[in-house]
């Protein structure tokens, strides 16, 4: 399936990682409550890649993606974006350091969100929840709302712009909070089980605009799931349990 090729750009070192990776985090640890839910946890995302990160429920997979995108802090460990991202190495940001403000300014920028449920802003209609990003970032509305039309044109729901989120059917939906999180042209794409809350039909739509749009884009994304048909898109597999990561290698 040529959606599910490598990207190009994105070589792989011959542990099964990227070679220069954008996004790399080490040793995290991240106590929820009275849950430990990462144990020294570790992992690298390249530039363009598409990682699938699977395991089962509580094993600490949406909070390593929340540690990675900024999200929440790690109680130790580092989070390491841009530069080559290893031990030693030179450049990059330490996310897991910076203020709140510019990790807000990564997030309007560099990154993307994508949540099970979509997260769209109920009151808004379908074309102002996509050009939202745009709008905080300081474009006109006239711009925004443009760009906003040609990202859900892209996604296949061209025609729904005035529609609310109460008025999309769930694949509808997840489209327009997938062309919220490209709408700016970011570099990562966190992707939180974004087909976990629709049927078997409606996911593949879902997957097979994403893969298609970050390749096309060279967006890398990290794509945390349960299910092996959505993993099986991912470039790269890598399994959580008991809030430590465990590479299984290249996808086919």
């Amino acid at each position: 399936m040529s959606d599910k090729e490598r990207p190009r750009g994105s070589s792989t070192s011959g542990e099964g990682g990227p070679a220069v990776p954008l996004l790399a985090a080490r040793d995290l640890v991240k106590v929820l409550g009275r849950t430990q839910a990462l144990r020294g946890a570790c992992v690298e995302l390249g530039a363009g890649e598409i990682l699938a990160v699977t395991g089962a429920s509580g094993s600490g997979k949406s909070t390593l993606l929340h540690c990675l995108a900024g999200i929440v802090r790690p109680d130790t460990g580092s989070v390491t974006y841009g530069g080559d991202g290893r031990a030693g190495g030179n450049g990059g940001e330490r996310l897991d350091r910076l203020s709140e403000k510019r990790l807000s300014e990564l997030r309007r920028t560099e990154f993307g969100v994508v949540f099970q449920f979509g997260q769209l802003i109920p009151e808004l209609r379908a074309v102002d929840n996509v050009a939202l990003p745009l709008l905080l970032a300081g474009a006109r509305r006239q711009e925004a709302q443009s760009a906003a039309g040609e990202w859900l044109e892209r996604f296949g729901v061209r025609g729904q712009e005035t529609l609310r989120p109460g008025e999309l059917s769930g694949g509808q939906a997840q489209r327009v909070a997938l062309a919220r999180a490209l709408v700016t042209g970011p570099k990562v794409v966190f992707a939180d089980e974004p087909t976990g809350a629709l049927d078997s039909l409606a996911g593949e739509q879902v997957m097979t605009s994403l893969v298609h749009t970050a390749r096309e884009s060279g967006t890398a994304v990290l794509l945390i799931t349960h299910d092996a048909q959505v993993a099986a898109y991912a470039d790269r597999e890598v399994r959580m349990a008991d809030g430590a990561v465990a590479p299984l290698g290249v996808a086919a």
